[in-house]
């Protein structure tokens, strides 16, 4: 199985790049679903600082893979997929979890932080940051975790800076259509 994973910062189009792949036909599990749900499963709103607690908490009382051992049960669950998306990665530790299930192809999508607020602000979802303090905040807490390990060893990018999302979407899908493509075609 091949498992086309992304990774960026936060708000620098990772869901645009899931949400077209999955139209192309492939299953997207978001690892921040994950989260999502288990911070609504213990009572807290959602939003960014109790997302983010959360997120640490797992991660410290489970091992930095413990979102990705999550996800690998939705992968497992669904045999003779022959490709899926894993929208999220946040570090190495998580990559090597899914190569458990599979052939890993890392795709990182890169953005300046002045777009990336602009993005996250915009969406109108409730872990947006509602500050510039926020927001750098959150950059600190990802980087902690391991982020920029996984964004250098992408095994391509797509900076998501002067385009449109249909040519980021574009974009995305092309390096796709790459990596399945059978070896020797």
């Amino acid at each position: 199985m091949l498992i086309i994973a992304i990774t960026g910062m936060p708000g620098a189009g990772k869901s645009t790049v899931a949400q077209a792949l999955g139209g192309f036909g492939l299953r997207r599990i978001a690892m921040g679903d994950m989260i999502r749900e288990e911070t609504k499963r213990r009572g807290l709103p959602l939003d960014d600082k109790n997302m983010g607690s959360v997120m640490q908490e797992m991660r410290e009382k489970y091992g930095a893979g413990a979102v990705a051992e999550l996800c690998l049960r939705s992968i497992k669950s669904k045999e003779g997929e022959a490709a899926v998306v894993v929208d999220g990665i946040r570090s190495v530790a998580e990559v090597e979890i899914f190569r458990k299930a599979g052939d890993v192809k890392l795709l990182a999508v890169l953005a300046s932080p002045k777009r990336r607020f602009e993005f996250l602000t915009s969406r109108g979802r409730t872990d947006a940051p509602p500050n510039l303090e926020s927001f750098k905040a959150r950059d600190e807490r990802e980087l902690s975790i391991g982020i920029g390990d996984a964004i250098a060893l992408a095994d391509e990018a797509i900076v998501n800076e002067r385009i449109t999302p249909d040519e980021l979407a574009d974009a995305a899908l092309s390096i796709a259509a790459g990596w399945m493509k059978p070896v020797g075609s």
